[in-house]
């Protein structure tokens, strides 16, 4: 029998496949991808290319992008953006319509998405905005968005009111994930991603949750065998869940593990005090503390769970916002029905639900975690 905790010796090159028809796109990992001429052949041609970054990843790796794509388009355009989460807003969005238009970019111009997270969103939501459809490339340089956001397709800027608010489904043609560019990553940064690496073996594979506590410091030091295999889980597990519920309709939405209490800290701490790995770690911490309060996991598996994150150097306690203020802010997570906050709630046995929680209970887990 193989062991389950081993870390596979990394390959050159590991693909994904996002199977969604005439829609199905390669998600690519591996080192040194930006050089590989081969890769980007699936990017598209043209007249335009856009590469979208911000003010932090522009002067480590645009050049090197630009660079890369220059032989299959005739010019290629940057467009820089302030880096953080309070950017990823209305005023944002409309600079790069502004840039696209100023450029006279027509409907065969192609997106790169060429950072974390927030640029892959607000890129993603450009493209399917911008003369109602053009293709783009998702190139994700955190941890975070190589293993969740660059996947599936989900594009969306902020509301004051709530996070991911205004948005649409729109898939890429290519993900790009060069693992080279986590040696960049801060820390914090780093430590963030691993909050979404560690959500899908509660909801989705045990065994995956027992490797990475078995792995957790290989990965924190970074190492290129656990990274890889990590990543390339994390995508595999996405992947199949995007191809059964491209829309979050339904089984997508265990996807959003800690992600109600989460969004709820990042919106009442205000965007960008809290990282989104760490309002989603943290949210995870109360998740689990709702599942057992409810009869769904053991006390000793929410503390283990809570033990983890808390290894993977991620807060376990959350701002003091107020019951009151927490079940205002949820009230606006897109997963709730008829005024009903829902919730992504884990089982003992490795599977989620979703589903509603008395109110009461609810605010127990607030008051015991924040």
């Amino acid at each position: 029998m193989s062991d389950v905790t081993a870390v596979p010796k990394q390959t050159s090159r590991r693909t994904v496949e996002i199977e969604l028809g005439d829609r199905s796109y390669p998600i690519i990992i591996g080192h040194g991808l930006f050089d590989d001429g081969f890769i980007w052949s699936s990017a598209g041609e043209g007249d335009c290319a856009a590469i979208v970054t911000n003010t932090t990843v522009r002067p480590l790796y645009a050049e090197s992008l630009a660079k890369a794509i220059s032989s299959r388009f005739k010019r290629v355009i940057v467009i820089e953006l302030q880096d953080g989460e309070v950017y990823k807003d209305a005023a944002s969005l409309n600079h790069i319509f502004d840039r696209l238009l100023t450029e006279r970019a027509d409907r065969k111009c192609v997106l790169f998405a060429l950072g974390g997270g927030v640029i892959g969103d607000m890129t993603g939501f450009a493209a399917a905005c911008y003369m109602r459809g053009v293709p783009f490339v998702q190139i994700p340089t955190t941890l975070l968005a190589q293993v969740d956001s660059s996947v599936g397709g989900k594009t969306a800027i902020n509301h004051p009111l709530g996070k991911n608010m205004i948005g649409a489904f729109y898939q890429p043609r290519l993900v790009v994930a060069d693992l080279d560019t986590l040696s960049t990553l801060p820390a914090r940064q780093f430590s963030a991603g691993l909050a979404e690496v560690i959500k899908y073996g509660p909801i989705l594979d045990l065994p995956f949750f027992d490797w990475i506590e078995a792995n957790i410091d290989a990965l924190i030091s970074r190492d290129p065998d656990a990274l890889g295999h990590a990543i390339q889980r994390c995508c595999e597990l996405k992947a199949a869940v995007v191809a059964k519920d491209e829309q979050e309709s339904s089984v997508r939405a265990v996807l959003n593990f800690g992600h109600t209490f989460g969004h709820a800290i990042e919106t009442g701490a205000g965007y960008g005090v809290w990282l989104h790995g760490e309002a989603v770690g943290c949210g995870m911490v109360m998740g689990a503390d709702l599942s057992m309060r409810l009869g769904l996991i053991s006390e000793a598996y929410a503390m283990r769970l809570r033990r983890l994150i808390e290894r993977a150097g991620l807060p376990i306690v959350g701002p003091r916002l107020g019951a009151d203020r927490y079940v205002e802010l949820m009230g606006h997570d897109k997963k709730s029905e008829g005024g009903e906050i829902r919730f992504v709630l884990i089982h003992d046995d490795g599977h989620a639900s979703i589903r509603t929680a008395p109110g009461a209970i609810v605010r127990q887990v607030i008051e015991a975690n924040c």
